[in-house]
């Protein structure tokens, strides 16, 4: 440790000079949007349950959904009034890594949406809430955490303000707080390992590998101070007065938040409002940049070229942080997690935290408080674009043809209800992940699901840095780092220590270091950890052991039969040219109906396949017609993707020679064929053939991909 801390505990004036109490006593936002919302305790009630889900995440949907599919009473309680977070909050954008890799609930969401990314955020939680309700989960929404009772390692119960006692075989923390783990007692970290803690190269400060020269202000020496090169007029606003430390040192300090706005260039756009107490002084650093060189062109998007900067991303629906001074409310956060923050930087790894620091009551306080500075600051940033005289009027003007998408966040005045808290708490148990294993250096043998997405951080501060003898002003904190391939999530890094805690399982604030974590916090692997977590809930609770007992094959079995992927084979498409025979794809069949195209489960023939949405029943056809070499003997082989949710019985109907012929396959067992086709069987055509794919009274999700016709003397030879 380099040198004393100083522990903020932030409550009451902290910030604002405000009582806690005072932040939420006031009269209530007409547009709902707040973080926290105090509920009068009613009558005391106990619920009782076997699996109860705390957090109203993607992860926790996935969770309380799997145990309730195994016959178990699961109970999801979300702290505000939504299901979803992220996902549900404008983060549809989706961040997938490899998509080969997604399988059980979250590729069922997916499919089920019709596609993996570019969805509303409200056909989103549409979804999580119909799944919840066709699994028979209980969903308590504005239930928050006031405390929990722990007997020998073990959580009775917990209580919420509303008065509420949850009593549960089994808990499941999917908060991105991680607030129950916090309250169980159980281990954890908040903010930045040193390099040297787990070996990591992107560890702790001013990493070298990647983003060096991104969002950095294109370089230029911009003062970092009022009147500029004058230290003595003070810093301008949003920039840290903290001393940053050395190379690999770590710290206390927390990637930024920011909302992932859902935008729309369309008419009726809602104007980007002015938000109250908005001060254009807070962005003076911006507009100093926005007129520091004429050869900068402002993208409005993501970008990595020279004298190229955002300074926002404003495109059709979700739109997210890209810039230097950008949506990331960077500083921001530090107390989000905990409520406290030590300022300074470490050589060495610190012992991890356990416990709440701070009442939860108080704790939610400062949150709200929080939030409603992350939203004074991001309107305030958009209302500044797209006003202010000190920006260049065509990019005033640009910035003017979008707007807040009225379709979305009606109750919230048109901006996002969830804050992206991009990382809270996170847990240290038996197994913590580090980069080594995001680079498959290290790799677990107890895979839960897999992770492929780069190690991602965003900016952790700005500061005040020498540059060729001229202060000036840095980000600091950001990189991004692909891994060479999806890699496994172990199991033993979303339970605790066993002495800690026996019956919690943490699939959002997992066991990881800050630089794996930053791979693994996207919200397809928090669906497929929170149905992994639910998967080992039930089991868990039906040998009555310790979630630290389960037996793993036990776990593994159930998990590969529900469709999990814990191991990366890479799959191929099947190249047509590749195929013998006559090969009709779904790109040149007959269309009927809304198919929905989609590449996500592989293996499949040529660029996708296609699916009907579960819908439109009787509506939808493929028409696989095709002109054969000779007349003869075929065999017919369809082509699709097998997953649980598929159809049982999809009408394939053949026109053949000697008729008309229907034949029935069930698209939830994996074809037989090189697990990419199945046989229809032998018919005799004349040159013409003909197969029609129908949905005509389906269970599920019907596929068509491809159909192959094959000389019977080729298919025999076979």
């Amino acid at each position: 440790m380099k040198k004393p801390f100083v522990v903020v505990c932030a409550v009451g004036a902290l910030m604002s000079g405000v009582s806690p109490s005072a932040w939420c006593d006031e009269e209530p936002d007409m547009r709902g949007l707040r973080y926290y919302r105090r509920v009068e305790a009613g009558r005391p009630k106990l619920i009782e349950c076997d699996v109860a889900v705390y957090g109203g995440t993607p992860a926790g949907v996935t969770a309380a959904i799997q145990a309730a599919r195994m016959g178990r009473r699961a109970v999801l309680l979300s702290f505000n009034r939504h299901v979803g977070g992220m996902t549900s909050g404008g983060l549809t954008a989706t961040d997938v890594g490899n998509k080969a890799s997604i399988g059980g609930l979250a590729l069922e969401f997916y499919t089920r949406i019709g596609r993996i990314g570019s969805f509303r955020p409200s056909e989103a939680e549409s979804l999580f809430l119909k799944m919840l309700a066709e699994a028979n989960v209980p969903v308590l929404l504005e239930r928050c955490l006031q405390s929990a009772k722990l007997e020998d390692s073990r959580l009775v119960s917990v209580t919420m303000e509303t008065g509420e006692t949850v009593k549960a075989a089994i808990f499941i923390d999917a908060t991105y707080e991680g607030d129950l783990l916090a309250a169980a007692n159980v281990s954890y970290r908040v903010g930045r390992e040193p390099a040297g803690a787990y070996g990591e190269s992107l560890a702790g400060q001013w990493q070298k590998l990647s983003w060096r020269n991104v969002y950095q202000f294109c370089r230029l020496p911009l003062s970092p101070y009022v009147v500029p090169d004058d230290p003595e007029s003070g810093l301008l606003p949003e920039i840290s007065s903290e001393p940053s430390g050395n190379a690999g040192d770590g710290d206390f300090k927390v990637q930024a938040y920011n909302f992932r706005m859902f935008l729309t260039n369309k008419a009726g756009k809602i104007p980007f409002p002015k938000p109250h107490g908005y001060d254009p002084g807070r962005y003076a650093l911006l507009a100093r940049f926005l007129n520091a060189d004429p050869r900068i062109r402002w993208t409005l998007n993501y970008t990595v070229s020279p004298l190229t900067d955002g300074p926002v991303q404003l495109r059709m629906g979700d739109s997210n942080n890209a810039g230097s001074f950008s949506s990331d409310y960077v500083g921001g956060n530090y107390r989000w997690p905990d409520g406290t923050y030590e300022s300074g930087f470490l050589e060495e790894l610190p012992p991890p935290r356990r416990g709440v620091r701070m009442p939860f009551r108080e704790l939610y306080e400062l949150r709200e408080h929080i939030f409603q500075d992350h939203v004074n600051y991001q309107q305030g940033l958009l209302y500044f674009l797209a006003n202010d005289p000190r920006g260049p009027q065509t990019l005033r003007d640009r910035v003017n043809r979008f707007g807040l998408d009225p379709r979305e966040f009606q109750d919230t005045g048109f901006w996002p209800h969830q804050l992206y808290v991009r990382e809270g708490r996170r847990m240290v148990s038996d197994y913590v992940v580090t980069q080594a294993d995001c680079e498959s250096r290290r790799t677990a043998d107890d895979s839960v699901g897999l992770a492929s997405y780069a190690m991602d951080s965003h900016f952790c501060q700005r500061v005040v840095v020498e540059k060729d003898g001229t202060r000036t002003v840095r980000n600091e904190g950001g990189f991004g780092r692909g891994c060479p391939k999806p890699y496994p999530v172990p199991y033993r890094s979303i339970v605790p220590k066993r002495e800690e805690c026996v019956n919690l399982l943490v699939p959002v604030c997992l066991s990881s270091s800050h630089v794996a974590y930053g791979s693994m916090r996207m919200e397809p692997v928090f669906m497929i950890l929170g149905q992994s977590a639910g998967t080992a809930a039930v089991l868990a609770a039906d040998e009555e052991v310790a979630v630290q007992d389960l037996d793993y094959e036990s776990l593994e079995a159930k998990l590969v039969a529900d469709g999990q992927r814990l191991a990366w084979e890479p799959p191929t498409p099947v190249a047509l040219k590749a195929l013998e025979g006559t090969v009709v794809d779904d790109e040149a069949a007959g269309v009927q109906g809304a198919w929905i195209e989609s590449a996500v489960v592989m293996p499949f023939v040529g660029k996708g396949y296609r699916h009907d949405g579960n819908a439109n029943k009787g509506k939808i056809s493929m028409d696989f017609s095709a002109e054969l070499p000779e007349p003869g003997s075929y065999e017919v082989r369809l082509a699709y993707t097998s997953h649980s949710n598929r159809a049982s019985r999809v009408p394939l109907t053949v026109h053949h020679r000697d008729g008309v012929q229907t034949v029935a396959v069930d698209q939830r067992k994996r074809p037989d064929i090189d697990n990419a086709w199945i046989s229809l069987g032998r018919f005799t055509f004349d040159r013409r053939a003909r197969i029609v794919l129908s949905n005509e009274g389906t269970d599920g999700y019907v596929i068509a991909d491809a159909v192959q016709f094959l000389p019977s003397r080729t298919a025999g030879a076979q």
